[in-house]
């Protein structure tokens, strides 16, 4: 029996992508067709899409919004909040033109292959998620379902009806005000189109991330919005017309206050009809892929939040003297300012100016306080309770180079003793578009996968990564903030890192106590007056 078909579950599979260089999952030679590539959101045949008005909402900093620290205003998420963090989070903000080392400068300028920038990241830049409002009775638009297409800044409408009760029943015993609803949907094929199999990994990542965004943009405006991850997921589905194996809903955001409160549609249950046209002439399915979705739709919900608690990373606490960084670098640029200006360093990092404490404990510090999607059942020390954080300092002044725990409660890195070297990190890193000798510093986003599953189910496995992601997309915002570069990869070696850090696992064995760095952000400072293009659309 080979890999793939080996593969039935979400442990089968995150086993299987932790040791991919080591074990491959697919054969090699495969190089994606760009020329039959699927759209990068969906277009519906004689749906024109209907601009979403221009609004003002004032935001507060990045470092308030993470602390906490702005006050709510009555709970009530207006629709002027709703327009505007979708323009930040999702619209197109502007055309990538810089030449980088990445492997895409020779398409940027034609425009067919064009590269659009958005506030928050995606695996690849390929960005799989589609977003549907629900809109209820009270709301600025007919009831029914709209997709928000992020090329137009604006919405297409798809039904025109009351839905709201299909999804309060979706998402029962869940409590939410309001009659407005996101749901938001992973559409495998633009992903998988270039990833394959591993694209699981990478688009359940991409929740996180949008989800993260909208946490920190709400917050900012003083109406927090917490997403919901567990609900009737097939319900959903059929709510929106779509098929499972295709597209399916991965999370649910209610807008409290957004809407009368009114009762809609009594027992009868509409959908959706109108059927988005596919670029691609080929598409291609993936059943390993299918069978490991499927394994996350039917799983039971978490136990209790204990279980959940005991299934959080491991703190050993480092060996030898901690080190006390520098006070974080204030992240004082509003969080509209940081989604506008965040991007990927690709190859323009520079070793020549060191990274500071001060801007690598903000990055820490954003990625710990940023990271809490799943619950608010954290450890004592504040940290999420699924995801934890360590470091490989390069060139990080006053800070020699070796392996570091990060503790956000004391902003400290508690030492491994293991060192690291230049070699070591490029050697592990599968891509070219990243000289990790000039890298900062490289920062690891940590987890125990199985203990997450054995805990909460195969569903965990979303929980787990939607946190990675909203880790990441928290660190990109503070980087921004802090005026340094930055970059997230999934291309590197898991087993190398998980053995660097802890020479004594025995990582043969899939056990519920070993730990896995799942994703790494580079850290730095970029070349000075690097050229670069100008070409923002907002």
């Amino acid at each position: 029996m080979d890999t793939e078909q080996a593969i039935e579950t979400a442990s089968d599979y995150i086993a299987a992508i932790t040791r991919r260089n080591r074990s491959p999952m697919e054969g090699p030679g495969f190089k994606p067709d760009w020329a039959d590539q699927p759209r990068k959101h969906n277009v519906y045949p004689g749906v024109s899409p209907v601009p979403l008005p221009m609004a003002t909402v004032a935001l507060a900093s990045l470092e308030e919004s993470l602390a906490g620290q702005v006050p709510e205003h009555g709970g009530a998420f207006t629709m002027p909040m709703l327009y505007e963090m979708l323009r930040d989070s999702y619209a197109y903000g502007g055309r990538r033109l810089a030449v980088t080392a990445n492997d895409d400068s020779r398409s940027l300028p034609h425009y067919p292959l064009a590269i659009w920038s958005r506030g928050t990241a995606s695996g690849g830049g390929l960005y799989p998620l589609e977003i549907y409002w629900v809109c209820g009775p009270g709301g600025p638009m007919l009831p029914g379902v709209y997709n928000y297409s992020p090329a137009h800044h604006g919405v297409q409408r798809l039904l025109i009806g009351g839905l709201t009760r299909q999804v309060r029943r979706a998402i029962a015993p869940a409590q939410a005000a309001g009659e407005q609803f996101l749901l938001v949907t992973i559409k495998f094929w633009k992903n998988a189109f270039k990833y394959r199999t591993f694209s699981y990994h990478a688009v359940t990542m991409d929740v996180g991330t949008a989800l993260g965004t909208w946490q920190l943009w709400s917050r900012a405006a003083g109406a927090p919005l917490r997403p919901l991850l567990t609900f009737d997921e097939e319900a959903l589905n059929r709510l929106l017309g779509v098929q499972t194996h295709e597209e399916s809903v991965f999370a649910v955001v209610p807008l409290p206050g957004g809407g009368a409160s009114l009762t809609a549609n009594g027992r009868h249950e509409l959908r959706v009809d109108a059927v988005p046209s596919e670029r691609s002439r080929t598409v291609v399915r993936h059943p390993m892929v299918e069978r490991v979705h499927a394994s996350t739709i039917t799983t039971p919900l978490p136990a209790s939040a204990e279980r959940l608690t005991t299934a959080g990373p491991s703190h050993d606490g480092g060996k030898g003297g901690a080190i006390e960084l520098a006070d974080p670098v204030p992240l004082n640029a509003t969080v509209r300012e940081a989604l506008r200006s965040r991007r990927s360093s690709f190859g323009r990092f520079s070793a020549q100016h060191r990274l500071s404490q001060a801007e690598l404990g903000a990055v820490l510090r954003a990625g710990t306080l940023g990271a809490r999607l799943v619950s608010d059942v954290k450890h004592p020390d504040g940290t999420p309770a699924l995801t934890r954080l360590a470091v490989l300092a390069n060139h990080v002044d006053g800070v020699p180079r070796d392996a570091y725990d990060y503790d956000v409660a004391g902003n400290t890195l508690l030492p491994l003793g293991v060192g690291v070297s230049t070699s070591f990190l490029q050697r592990n890193y599968f891509l070219n578009n990243y000289n990790m000798e000039q890298v900062g510093a490289v920062v690891m986003v940590l987890a125990r996968p199985h203990a997450v599953m054995a805990a909460t189910g195969q569903r965990g496995y979303r929980f787990l990564n939607a946190e990675v992601g909203a880790a990441a997309q928290a660190m990109y915002l503070a980087a921004a903030a802090a005026n340094i570069g930055c970059g997230a990869a999934l291309g590197f070696d898991n087993v190398s890192y998980a053995e660097h850090l802890n020479r004594q696992a025995d990582l043969s064995r899939d056990d519920e106590d070993h730990e896995w760095p799942l994703l790494i952000m580079m850290l730095g400072r970029e070349r000075q007056k690097a050229p670069d293009f100008h070409f923002r659309l907002s």
